[in-house]
């Protein structure tokens, strides 16, 4: 059989598969068309029991009121509430990896008095819900002064998140050879020097993907947030989303549209991160 007939048999062999695979597709973005069409459909017009992803009247003029919305001052506060949620999505991030990272380099490579309990602490600690812990950190923050304020939610995402990140920047590390430091100590090699010229590079997949997971978990967080935060201004995204959900009716189409705007950064860091998320994923499973 020549090459191009072998090509040709193969691929043969794989519609079927990527056919399913388009249907797969199809159903699962399904959801997301019916939440374009309505926020792309003027007021709440979108919102009927069509089950058409294809909006009759395509307008902007949702997405244009929920980015452009003010406070009663005229301040822009669709704005304020989008810095307050980068700021405390990154801070949460940047801290939670860089601690993760030296606690879990520290778990998989050294044998110190306490080890199995921190670890076994961490993993008790991501059992339980968020809710439960509401109420005592509401009154931390408010013994500390820190309700309404970003620091506030920075500390409490920060400290859940780490335990997470941890145990899944440890599983990577584990899978590293033990060699290769090993090697670095004959040359000569500071212990710092190995974590940052060595293992750390060699851990960037997973630290891409804890650090995505982790921002995902700040940036998507709602119940603590609209507990901690009263003040408009003080607000995240996912608090401003629910402003459109009143006692009685519900603005679908701002609604929609907000929750469009809310899920592009998360879109955008998918994409920017897609070629580490396999890696980082599988890799840190082959070894516990």
């Amino acid at each position: 059989m020549s090459h191009e007939g072998s090509s040709r048999s193969v691929t043969a062999r794989q519609w079927p598969s990527h056919l399913l695979l388009a249907l797969v597709t199809l159903v699962t973005l399904y959801p997301l068309l019916i939440v374009v069409r309505i926020a792309l459909s003027p007021g709440n017009s979108g919102f009927t029991s069509s089950l058409d992803p294809i909006p009759e009247d395509v307008s902007l003029d949702n997405l244009i009121a929920v980015v452009s919305r003010t406070a009663a001052d005229g301040s822009w506060v669709f704005g304020q509430q989008a810095l307050n949620s980068i700021i405390i999505a990154a801070v949460t991030t940047v801290f939670a990896i860089f601690l993760a990272t030296t606690a879990a380099y520290a778990f998989s490579r050294f044998r110190f008095p306490g080890r199995r309990v921190a670890l076994l602490a961490f993993l008790i600690s991501q059992m339980f819900p968020g809710v439960l812990m509401l109420i005592p950190l509401y009154q931390l923050l408010e013994e500390f002064g820190l309700l309404n304020h970003l620091v506030g939610l920075i500390i409490v995402y920060s400290t859940t998140a780490i335990p997470f990140c941890v145990w899944m920047l440890k599983g990577y590390f584990d899978t590293i050879p033990r060699e290769l430091e090993e090697a670095a100590i004959m040359d000569g090699a500071s212990q710092f020097t190995i974590f940052w010229r060595i293992m750390l590079p060699l851990a960037m997949p997973a630290v891409a993907v804890t650090a995505l997971f982790a921002f995902m978990t700040a940036w998507n967080e709602f119940i603590l947030a609209f507990t901690f935060m009263s003040e408009e201004s003080a607000m995240t995204l996912p608090v401003m989303v629910n402003n459109y959900v009143g006692e009685n009716s519900v603005q679908w189409g701002l609604f929609a549209a907000a929750s469009l705007v809310v899920s592009l950064p998360v879109i955008a860091l998918f994409y920017g991160l897609q070629k580490h998320l396999v890696g980082g994923l599988t890799s840190g499973a082959v070894k516990g």
